[in-house]
């Protein structure tokens, strides 16, 4: 095996590196720093195997030859169940909600496949209309109504790769329910809702891997409830909801800092109880009501500001929708069409357009159940 030590090296118009072919090994002890940059910078013409950090994810990418893959998400591939679950991949949880009895049911299945969800295990008490977010590791449930109609501000814990029961985490600064989380890899942030006194504009975050009770972030632009909420890496956005009247407001913040959240477009249509989810680019919100129910899909790019742009169709109108996602699927899950409850899932690729595809079916007709995975867009 030859050896080579040098400090730089370029090729003679040095004007970029030689092509060095074989087999080469890196050996230093230290560290290796691959090619950087935006998303926006990524090569115009890739080639299979490349490979580059991507600053606006905070991730090692690579081009598979027709899309560029995160390195991380082999970290989260989860499986090993039956129906949903018998392949490998993203893991998405929902919990609680109206079966129409208010229930304390986690469900789980593997974004990556197509089939129904199984029972995960159950939320410390029964509750609707909480919010849910995660890591690569744990999943958070937030504040709703436990028991109905009574605000809660509980934080429940699980741990994604297992299943059971979940545990006490800490406590949000205020009780309220119909409100939104998202996160990073690190910290969960909770906007909104309804609060005993009246709907709320406090932001919330925590960090997810300790426990204890949340912390002021900020502010919402204005009070609002029934909100979702999605993310980057970078960048957080909540969207939509009752402020108080139904809006498509779209507001962001930086996840890492704390602050009010500031202006970021409009959604199509102004509606509440969307479903929301991401990849590390893209945001996307489903269905909702404004007041009648609706199937519209909206997407933004996460870095950018600016105005929604239709995506497609759900499989069907509906209202009070759960969604969460991976880095290449969204999966938005139950919800209520005027009066009849829903157990259909349905699945979207976010880097394209289209209208949604059936995945599969709910352990029960639900609506109003909180949502997460181990591999969204912010991880």
């Amino acid at each position: 095996m030859s050896r080579l030590n040098v400090g730089n090296l370029f090729n003679e118009n040095e004007d970029g590196a030689p092509v060095v072919s074989g087999i080469s090994t890196f050996s230093s002890p230290n560290y290796f720093v691959p090619p950087s940059g935006s998303t926006a910078q990524r090569p115009s013409s890739p080639g299979e195997g490349m490979i580059r950090f991507n600053t606006d994810s905070g991730h090692l990418e690579y081009y598979t030859g027709t899309h560029w893959a995160d390195v991380i998400v082999n970290n989260n591939e989860l499986g090993g169940g039956t129906g949903s679950n018998t392949g490998t991949g993203t893991r998405g949880l929902i919990a609680g909600g109206l079966t129409p009895s208010i229930v304390d049911v986690i469900q789980y299945f593997t974004i990556d496949t197509l089939g129904n969800s199984q029972d995960f295990g159950n939320l410390v008490a029964v509750t609707r209309l909480a919010a849910g977010c995660a890591s690569s590791t744990r999943g958070i449930f937030a504040g709703g109504a436990s028991p109905s109609p009574t605000k809660t501000n509980k934080i429940d814990l699980v741990t994604i790769a297992s299943t059971g029961n979940a545990s006490d985490f800490g406590n949000l600064t205020l009780a309220r329910n119909q409100l939104a989380a998202l996160s990073n890899s690190t910290r969960g942030v909770v906007a909104g809702g309804d609060a005993p006194a009246s709907v709320s504009d406090v932001m919330d975050f925590i960090t997810i891997a300790s426990t204890g009770d949340a912390v002021d972030f900020g502010n919402l632009i204005a009070g609002n409830e029934q909100l979702t909420g999605c993310s980057g890496s970078v960048r957080g956005l909540f969207g939509g909801g009752s402020a108080p009247g139904v809006t498509n407001v779209i507001q962001f913040i930086t996840i890492s800092t704390t602050g009010n959240a500031q202006d970021f477009g409009d959604l199509t249509i102004a509606r509440n109880f969307t479903g929301s989810c991401s990849n590390s680019t893209r945001g996307l919100w489903g269905g909702g009501r404004t007041p009648g129910d609706k199937n519209t899909i909206d997407f933004i790019t996460i870095a950018t500001l600016g105005n929604a742009q239709d995506f497609g169709d759900l499989t069907s109108t509906r209202a009070l929708v759960s969604a969460c996602s991976s880095s290449t699927r969204g999966v938005f899950s139950g919800g209520l069409d005027s009066s009849t409850l829903l157990n259909t899932m349905d699945f979207i690729t976010i880097a394209t357009t289209g209208n949604a595809v059936d995945f599969g079916d709910l352990t029960a007709t639900t609506h109003s159940m909180a949502g997460c995975s181990n591999g969204h867009g912010g991880l």
